[in-house]
């Protein structure tokens, strides 16, 4: 077992205080009217024509302490189950390169290429559903959203929420959602800050919405040691705390109910050639050490991205390999669960359907390691055990019940070679099995029916909205 603690007792207060520091001389850039009045209100001091707030000591150790309280003890017992990660899917990755599945091209995500993974993933794991997998780069950014949601509606037998990343556009895609009969068919996804602690006008202002609506408030943290935070990893945790407390306050102001959460994405940076990694190794530390901070000091359990962040830029086993690397570190330094790859590669940018496939194999071997175990007579087999005895006449292998329970029992890949890495030959023959899956499961699309009259009256609102917002 790795560490589970890599601050001392005695290293909390100092952090803390540089912390609070941090919070009271620096504050926030906040570009929303309504958030800062709120937060005026709890006693943090706002300059308004600079839209910058400043946090009083006396208003974070209250809000600190606050969060001790109402979240629990912050040294609580971690759940000693392992749980399996789900299968991955086209779900609402917006990534905004796609990755050929014949030519390897990379190239900017469109129209048709976000139709060939609707259809991919509709017939892949069609119960389900498909969501927002590409961030269209052939239409207006505003209507952007509008336009997925025509097409998820179009050709997904179950149409997932389109992404809403600016508050403009989450009525329009209501309207949308009423046609098909889902209230609030969006999906809010994440609220990132601008680092080093910088909340901008579009990012507040679905944020104020989100925390009116009462939905769970937070922010998805992806700073960089050496760029937006220092170097070192004590002063990348005392200014990701930071930045946390800014917008859980935010929120709080608006909201004095609403739920809070947060997830930390840590990234370093190569000093030779300036690439930016969220999964080497010593990112994970920086996230590591992070969440242990704020879990101990103010009671929040964060959890440090893990699955598809990989610095790896091609499909590959390498790929699926190195995101089974960092869910498997992530899990022995914090306890949360297995993750699982969906298809993206070069840090969240690009998405792969043949990397999609190769996920959903690696992803199934790691549920291995969670599974139930049963000490019926069964599954301890004494009668085959004592059959066998010393395996001079017959093996394990030959038994009836062998026979009835290795399906259930091993991992039986369909597309990798579990017998070992045998070369750039094999693993090249192993991609373009992958490919011919892809085009066997487009082959197998089936478009759903019955929805033209909706599809009309969904595309007319998307024009309105294009008169509306330009």
């Amino acid at each position: 077992m790795f560490q589970r603690g890599i601050i001392s007792d005695q290293q909390i207060q100092p952090l803390a205080n540089a912390t609070i520091e941090v919070l009271e001389t620096v504050g926030a850039l906040c570009q929303n009217e309504e958030l800062m009045r709120g937060l005026e209100a709890m006693g943090a001091r706002v300059d308004y024509s600079a839209e910058r707030v400043y946090y009083p000591r006396e208003l974070t150790e209250r809000f600190v302490e606050g969060l001790r309280s109402e979240y629990g003890e912050p040294d609580a017992p971690e759940p000693e189950k392992l749980r399996a990660p789900g299968l991955p899917t086209i779900g609402t990755q917006v990534a905004q390169l796609y990755c050929d599945h014949r030519t390897g091209e990379l190239r900017q995500s469109n129209r048709a290429d976000l139709i060939t993974l609707i259809k991919f993933g509709d017939s892949l794991h069609r119960e389900q559903g498909v969501g927002h997998a590409l961030s269209l780069t052939d239409c207006p950014p505003m209507l952007e959203p509008l336009e997925v949601g025509l097409l998820l509606a179009e050709y997904a037998h179950r149409p997932g929420g389109p992404f809403a990343w600016n508050a403009r556009q989450i009525p329009w895609l209501r309207e949308m959602g009423q046609v098909l009969g889902v209230e609030d068919w969006f999906s809010w996804g994440a609220s990132c800050f601008a680092h080093p602690l910088r909340m901008d006008r579009d990012t507040a202002e679905k944020y104020l919405l989100r925390a009116k609506a009462g939905i769970t408030c937070g922010w998805t943290a992806m700073p960089v040691a050496g760029v937006s935070t220092p170097v070192t990893v004590e002063g990348f945790v005392v200014v990701s705390a930071a930045e946390f407390l800014a917008t859980w306050m935010a929120a709080r102001g608006i909201n004095p109910k609403v739920p809070l959460h947060g997830s930390m994405w840590p990234g370093t940076v190569d000093m030779a050639t300036g690439h930016v990694s969220y999964s080497a190794w010593d990112a994970l530390y920086y996230g590591f050490a992070a969440v242990e901070f704020v879990r101990r000091w103010c009671g929040m359990r964060l959890s440090v991205g893990s699955g598809d962040y990989c610095d790896a830029r091609v499909p590959s086993l390498y790929a699926a390999l190195e995101k089974a690397y960092k869910s498997a570190v992530v899990t022995a330094f914090t306890g949360q669960p297995l993750s699982a790859g969906s298809g993206m590669l070069d840090e969240g940018k690009a998405l792969s359907p043949v990397q999609l496939l190769l996920d959903r194999e690696v992803a199934a071997a790691s549920g291995h390691l969670a599974r139930e175990f049963d000490p019926s007579r069964e599954k301890i087999a004494l009668d085959e055990i004592l059959e066998v005895g010393l395996g001079i006449r017959m093996s394990h292998l030959e038994t009836m019940h062998t026979a009835q329970h290795f399906r259930q029992s091993v991992w039986l890949p369909e597309l990798i070679d579990r017998s070992g890495y045998a070369g750039p030959e094999a693993e090249a023959a192993m991609l373009a099995e992958c490919a011919d899956r892809v085009d066997a499961l487009l082959a197998a699309y089936e478009k759903p029916e019955g929805r033209e009259e909706q599809l009309a009256e969904m595309r007319a609102i998307v024009e309105r909205a294009r008169e509306e917002m330009g």
